[in-house]
């Protein structure tokens, strides 16, 4: 499939269908949505976060969702791409110009930008944990320290290794090192004072 660099390219290069994309396009543009090209293909962002994109094929032309397992689907129109895959994608899909009931699209358009702005996502599947070196080390020197690390979630360890691994210079690491020891010993994750607040 060619990769098109912008969205006027890839509609009105369309081969099956042109007019029924530009349609799709005028219903989200007229949201808060910033239009963009990705995979060579019109995808629509929020705050730079996918919310949907369009797409023609040979034989249907639609909407995606990359979210779309958050939405409330009352008009039960919404199709799993690829069913034990696909985990919180789902697609409109139409086949002739007559399906595109432009209210119901918007209403479809509005609730996946509104739950864009409330952070409903999947989270992706986990990354392998890498453990720092230094606090690799602090582990395996202190097995009280060892054991109170082991009884956190694979996520809140992610976010102690992560907190030291951003840090640029060895000098930060190791304040950060220092900064952690005693949360863990509390069995203290990294965001839980915000989550407590609120913040």
């Amino acid at each position: 499939m060619k990769k098109h660099s912008t969205v006027e390219e890839y509609i009105s290069n369309h081969q099956y269908w042109s007019s029924e994309l530009t349609e799709l396009r005028k219903i989200i543009k007229r949201t808060e949505l910033v239009e963009s090209v990705k995979w060579g293909m019109p995808v629509y962002t929020l705050n730079n976060k996918n919310v949907l994109g369009i797409a023609g094929f040979k034989n249907h032309f639609g909407i995606w969702f990359f979210q779309g397992v958050f939405l409330a689907d009352p008009q039960s129109i919404l199709v799993n791409a690829q069913a034990g895959k696909t985990r919180g994608m789902r697609q409109m899909k139409f086949t002739s110009r007559d399906q595109i009931n432009s209210p119901v699209i918007k209403e479809y358009v509005l609730e996946a930008i509104e739950n864009q702005k409330q952070g409903k996502a999947l989270k992706s599947k986990s990354k392998p944990l890498v453990i720092p070196s230094r606090l690799e080390d602090a582990l395996a020197k202190d097995t009280t320290l060892m054991k109170a690390f082991d009884q956190f979630t694979q996520s809140r360890k992610r976010e102690f290794a992560d907190y030291i691994n951003e840090a640029a210079l060895p000098k930060t690491k190791l304040s950060r090192l220092q900064k952690i020891i005693p949360m863990i010993l509390r069995g203290e994750g990294m965001n839980d004072k915000y989550k407590r607040k609120g913040g």
